[in-house]
């Protein structure tokens, strides 16, 4: 019987203890409308007990479904998830209050209440008041300064922020791929490749301000027409365009993907 209570009293003991170190670290408890041993929400008024018992003892407490505060919302590890658990017998009810964290974890368990009343409105709210005597002493006050984080939702911040971070810099590279493009273009354009083939112009009869270009061996090599602007002239059945670069002329062609660019000498 001694050894019995010994064990008793270092049980107790070992939880105040964890209560001074953890409970402190939670700012709020939840309690929710409906046990699991119940019928009904609130069945004997002890979910609204368990609140107001919460609330005697310096918790903030919140039942389930009201509006959270804005720091919940943000981080719901500030609070501790209330729980009632029923073990009882036929002639005793006894209660023990259970809370958990965020991850689920349990946190808290209190000393198990009893009552031998027999109408079980007043037998539940005895049985849970003599379970808040253990709550009770643990001297609940929140400290702030060790509240605790939910790492999932700093997990979830820090990972939309890299994708923030990575969609900046595939930006940046399209951007910067999209100017390469166009300075390569501009540099085949402004360095043309060197190749002096030489071309005579003829006048197409007609009126049409259009040229045959023949080669040195009389053969007719390209038809070009005037585009409307000075020293610019489309090609026939060719995606190119002859025009002058430095006073000298140059024909640019399209070939499937590749840009050609070539000079030529045009004697009209």
């Amino acid at each position: 019987m001694k050894r019995t209570i010994l064990i008793l009293l270092a049980f107790i003991a070992l939880t105040s203890v964890s209560a001074q170190t953890s409970l402190n670290d939670y700012k709020y408890v939840i309690v929710p409308k409906h046990y699991d041993f119940a019928n009904k929400p609130d069945e004997y008024m002890l979910n609204s007990l368990t609140k107001f018992l919460f609330e005697k003892y310096n918790f903030d407490a919140l039942m389930e479904g009201e509006t959270f505060p804005s720091d919940y919302g943000k981080n719901n590890c500030l609070a501790l998830k209330a729980d009632v658990l029923k073990e009882s017998t036929i002639f005793k009810t006894k209660l023990t209050v259970q809370l958990k964290n965020c991850q689920d974890q349990i946190i808290f368990t209190s000393t198990q209440g009893e009552s031998r009343e027999k109408k079980y409105n007043v037998a539940h709210n005895q049985a849970l008041r003599n379970a808040f005597k253990s709550i009770e002493a643990a001297n609940y006050k929140y400290n702030p300064d060790n509240a605790l984080v939910n790492n999932t939702v700093e997990e979830v911040g820090e990972q939309q922020d890299e994708i923030v971070k990575l969609k900046e810099e595939i930006k940046v590279l399209k951007e910067a791929k999209a100017k390469e493009t166009i300075t390569e273009k501009l540099e085949l354009i402004e360095k043309p490749l060197v190749e002096n083939t030489k071309f005579k112009a003829e006048a197409i009869d007609g009126g049409f301000m259009g040229y045959n270009l023949v080669n040195s061996n009389n053969d007719k090599v390209y038809t070009i027409f005037f585009s409307g602007k000075e020293d610019l002239y489309i090609v026939k059945n060719r995606d190119a365009v002859i025009y002058k670069l430095n006073n000298k002329w140059v024909i640019a062609e399209a070939k499937g993907k590749d840009l050609q660019v070539k000079s030529i000498d045009i004697k009209f």
